[in-house]
Order: structure tokens, then sequence, then C-alpha cells
């Protein structure tokens, strides 16, 4: 086995490639620099030696730059958020609606209900404690007239188990809003039908699973698909005093 020269003397061929080996091993491969293979025996010029260090330098830059990769891919730990802030910071989400909807805040969803009228029930257990509350109660009697809160598409009506007679109100902006436990819906209102804020879209009641509890509108907000708390929004909502009867009447889907 011919020997080869290094920095620190004679060493062997055998060695060098072994030294390779195990640095290429701790880069995971990660190195552009090619391996020649083993030549017929020879004595290697001294001028190798510039070689060499080419190559132990190339290898830690490799070497380098694998473990900052390495280093980039671990992923990031959140600090652990209590449910009061991630509460407080879908809040913030929710009152950020108020600009990309009108220019103005959104109307109270329920004629003649004033924001101080209405509690925070946001998170109160239901079904013994089974699951959080998504909304928010507004408690009115049977038959009281409910509104868009903003300018948008009717996006859903129908009748669930829990939500009773409902529908989803969507903006442009993708911001929803859910309406449930309705008495019936407006006449003439219908999948894909475009309302204006204040414009009539049923009546509160009590259908669901709320047959047991006073009549009221179960209010939610939806942002990026994520249920977030009406309450700070509806604190400083608009109040409507009458609602409007929407533009076009035509179809009648979902209406009773």
């Amino acid at each position: 086995m011919s020997p080869t020269f290094g920095r620190s003397g004679w060493v062997s061929r055998a060695g060098l490639l072994a030294l390779i080996s195990c640095l290429l091993i701790l880069t995971g491969g990660a190195t552009t620099t090619a391996v020649a293979a083993p030549q017929p025996a020879t004595e290697v010029r001294a001028s190798e030696d510039d070689d060499f260090s080419q190559l132990i330098a190339q290898l830690r830059s490799d070497l380098n730059r694998n473990n900052k990769r390495e280093a980039e891919r671990q992923p990031t730990v959140p600090a652990p958020r209590s449910a009061r802030a991630r509460d407080n910071e879908f809040a913030e989400k929710a009152r950020a609606l108020f600009a990309p909807l009108s220019g103005n805040s959104l109307h109270m969803p329920v004629v003649g209900v004033r924001p101080m009228d209405i509690d925070d029930s946001w998170g109160a257990p239901r079904d013994g404690g089974r699951r959080p509350h998504r909304g928010i109660d507004i408690f009115a009697r049977k038959g009281t007239s409910v509104v868009a809160v903003a300018d948008g598409i009717i996006s859903y009506i129908g009748e669930q188990p829990k939500g009773g007679f409902c529908l989803w109100l969507t903006t442009e902006s993708g911001t929803s809003f859910y309406y449930a436990h309705l008495d019936r819906w407006a006449p003439g209102l219908y999948e894909g039908m475009e309302v204006s804020s204040g414009d009539l879209l049923g009546f509160v009641g009590n259908t669901g699973n709320a047959l047991t509890t006073p009549p009221h509108l179960h209010f939610g907000i939806s942002q990026n698909d994520e249920m977030v708390n009406p309450y700070p929004v509806l604190a400083r909502a608009a109040v409507v005093k009458q609602a409007s009867r929407p533009a076009s009447l035509s179809g009648g889907y979902g209406t009773r």
C-alpha cells in the first residue's frame, strides 16, 4: 500500500480514505468534491499536500452547511398559551372585521336588541360540559326579526339537529356569520342570494336543541375556518330598529 504525504507526515492512502469516509458520514454525504478511486501503487508527490488541505476544507464546509440545514429543519415549538390568551387573539381578529366589511360597525343581528342587552356566553359549558359554547345567545321574543349584520351572500340554508333552522351569511372577505335556532327563514330567501346589511333573514325561535330554552338567536362568527368570539364585535354593533326587505325575493329555497 503506497503512502501519501500529509501535513503531519507520511500516512497510508487507506487512512486518508477512512478519514474522508468519516467526514462524509458526518455531512450526510453532502459534498460536491468527488473522491478519486485508488490508483496503482505509486509515490504521491508532495504537491498533493495542497489538494489534501483543500479537500479537508471542503468537507468541513459541507459539514457546517449540513449542520445549518439540519438546524433549520428543526420545528420551532411555540410557547404554550392559555385559553384566555387564545380567546383574546381571536377577539382581536373579530374586531378587525369592522374595517373590511362596510367601513362601519356591524349591525346587531336581532332587531331592537342593544349591545348592553347581551351577555358574553362564549366558551360556556354545553351538553353537561362536553363542549364549549362557540357563539353568543341573543334572547328576544319569538318571531323577532333577524337581519344581516353585513353585506354578503346566503351561503347555506338548512335544518340541523343542534342548530335547528339555521343559515350562514358569507361576506366578500370570506368571513361567515352563523344564525341558528330560527323559528323560520324570511320568505323568498335562498342560497346564493345577495343581501345587504340590515336585510331580513328570518325570525327568532328555539328550534334544534333549544326547544327547552327561551327563544333566542345563536350567533357565531367564523374567520379563516376558526370560530371566534362575537361578543367584542356585538358590543359595538349598531342597533337595528327595523329590518329591510331584500331587493331580490325570487326562489324560496329553505323557507316555510
